[in-house]
């Protein structure tokens, strides 16, 4: 069983920047994707950015050029950094992992809340 550890969400102003981590342990077998969604209130989930385990990378366009995700295999950990964030980036956030041999899991949820 796979679980996933997130951290970074938070309360920050409008353009600034914020850096999310997950963390996943058990037992892990690659290939397997990883990466971050969101959703805000109303709104059905959705992408925001995956990497896989051979480091190829997947980014919604509403982030695209504001956002980075990065790996560190040997952690089995995800980073997500996320520049001149925007009110409307204001979501809850989950981490994904996505294996190709198992199961899909889910974290937690971290909220995000972009205000001045």
């Amino acid at each position: 069983q796979v679980q996933l550890v997130e951290s970074g969400g938070g309360l920050v102003q409008p353009g600034e920047s914020l850096r999310l981590t997950c963390a996943a342990s058990g037992k892990i077998f690659r290939p397997y994707v990883m990466g971050w969604y969101r959703q805000a209130p109303g709104k059905q989930r959705e992408l925001v950015a995956t990497i896989s385990s051979s480091s190829s990378t997947n980014f919604a366009d509403s982030v695209k050029g504001r956002a980075t995700i990065s790996g560190d295999n040997a952690k089995n950990t995800v980073y997500l950094q996320m520049n001149s964030l925007k009110p409307e980036d204001t979501a809850v956030y989950y981490c994904n992992f996505n294996p190709t041999y198992g199961r899909t899991v889910w974290g937690q949820g971290t909220q995000v809340t972009v205000s001045s």
